[in-house]
């Protein structure tokens, strides 16, 4: 499918950039694209961002740590859990346990390959294969950079609703992780998508998916609220890093007909 069919979101378009900062990005990626090609490219800057995305993650972990040393938003933690508690039911607890398996080193896995091959074969498009298993891959190292860097515990063993995990507990893996599929998966239908009502119900069901795979986590006591808190943050970052790759993508890609004028 040519790429002109993923340039606009509605009314927009996603290869026009209005804000200086975004302009400045185009004149500063431009060399590359043509060095390397629009593939490439957005290859190697996901590759990048992906590994800056993991350093900041380890840099935020500290600031994190400085803040729960403080009291400061960890402040919320233990209400949240006992919140949580109170509201458990033998019935809610193994339907939001076989719910957040979804979310899990297996289930995530499965759910984002299938979608994967889905979307290729219906846009006839290698996007999907590019964009998923990237995106996928940067929240996997953003995870592991988190956990290493803090080492925090979770939740009481005796609070917390079995199977019992025993690996760091900041970020959240599961939320961070859910956010991004979802996130980048609800870009790839939106710029198909032609009704805004279709659009606005795609995006409301990712940001569900999103929001109740992190209160899952909480509602399980298999992670502090801050740890869901601060995997969405990541989250949200690493997919903007993610959407804007793919942005200049197409930028360059339909602009390269004409290559001595710059791209709008």
């Amino acid at each position: 499918m040519p790429a002109h069919q993923d340039q606009y979101v509605g009314p927009r378009d996603l290869t026009r950039w209005k804000s200086p900062v975004g302009r400045f990005l185009v004149q500063c990626v431009r060399p590359l694209a043509r060095w390397v090609g629009p593939h490439g490219a957005l290859l190697l800057l996901i590759a990048i961002g992906g590994g800056i995305a993991a350093a900041l993650t380890a840099v935020s972990a500290e600031v994190y740590e400085s803040v729960v040393e403080s009291d400061g938003v960890a402040a919320l933690d233990r209400p949240a859990l006992d919140l949580a508690v109170s509201l458990r039911q033998d019935w809610l607890d193994a339907v939001i346990t076989g719910y957040t398996h979804i979310g899990g080193p297996i289930g995530m896995p499965i759910l984002a390959v299938s979608v994967m091959v889905l979307l290729a074969v219906r846009r006839r498009s290698w996007i999907p294969v590019i964009l998923l298993p990237a995106a996928a891959f940067g929240s996997l190292l953003m995870t592991v950079a988190g956990k290493d860097a803090i080492g925090r515990l979770r939740p009481p063993i005796e609070l917390a609703v079995p199977p019992y995990e025993s690996s760091p507990s900041f970020p959240s893996g599961h939320s961070l992780n859910a956010l991004v599929i979802a996130g980048v998966v609800a870009y790839l239908l939106v710029v198909r998508q032609h009704r805004k009502r279709t659009r606005t119900l795609t995006i409301t069901l990712a940001v569900l998916f999103a929001v109740s795979m992190g209160l899952s986590r909480v509602y399980l006591g298999h992670h502090w609220l801050t740890d869901v808190l601060v995997a969405w943050t990541l989250g949200i970052a690493w997919l903007a890093v993610v959407i804007t790759a793919h942005r200049l993508f197409l930028t360059f890609r339909l602009h390269r007909a004409a290559p001595h004028a710059p791209p709008p």
